[in-house]
């Protein structure tokens, strides 16, 4: 083929999807467990299940469900949890959620995972304890998201931990202008 027609600075587009609809990229980080789910249509709309032990997600059993609204464009992120499993699902909307492995010990670190979730490719995301995550509405109007952990919210004692958003030790950068919010 003549590539007479291209103009200056054009690039091809390398492979994003396989010809079954898989996502390509590096591989999962360590402990990473990313599970599809399929609506069901129904007569009266549609039933899509979040979550099912026999998945195999997962031994970690659930000790609190918990919604987030984040407003369209917001951004909820760097954070991590020193014990707590997270297991993240956008019933409504849509969302890319970040993670970065910093454990030294994890054959899969310095590895950035990226995922666009949401109305139109509904999945679980189950992010190990130590993962640092962030979560950004790409969408137009709110995205809810559902966190089932395997340890409840401890008021007085919280396994949260953040950095900034911009944070040099993350090798990400989230789109420009995304207002800096936390879950």
């Amino acid at each position: 083929m003549n590539g007479d027609w291209l103009l200056p600075g054009a690039t091809k587009d390398t492979q994003s999807i396989t010809a079954d609809w898989a996502p390509v990229g590096p591989a999962l980080i360590h402990g990473v467990r990313v599970h599809e789910v399929r609506h069901v249509a129904k007569m009266n709309g549609r039933l899509t299940e979040v979550y099912r032990r026999d998945w195999r997600l997962g031994d970690a059993e659930i000790d609190q469900v918990f919604e987030v609204v984040l407003d369209a464009g917001c951004l909820s992120a760097w954070h991590a949890h020193g014990a707590t499993t997270d297991r993240l699902f956008i019933t409504q909307g849509r969302a890319r959620v970040v993670l970065y492995d910093a454990r030294p010990e994890s054959p899969s670190c310095g590895v950035v995972n990226e995922f666009r979730l949401g109305d139109e490719r509904p999945a679980v995301v189950v992010i190990p304890p130590r993962v640092w995550h962030g979560v950004q509405n790409i969408g137009p109007s709110p995205a809810r998201i559902l966190n089932m952990v395997d340890r409840a919210y401890e008021y007085a004692d919280p396994d949260h931990w953040r950095i900034p958003a911009d944070s040099p030790h993350v090798p990400f950068r989230f789109a420009a202008g995304a207002p800096g919010s936390t879950i």
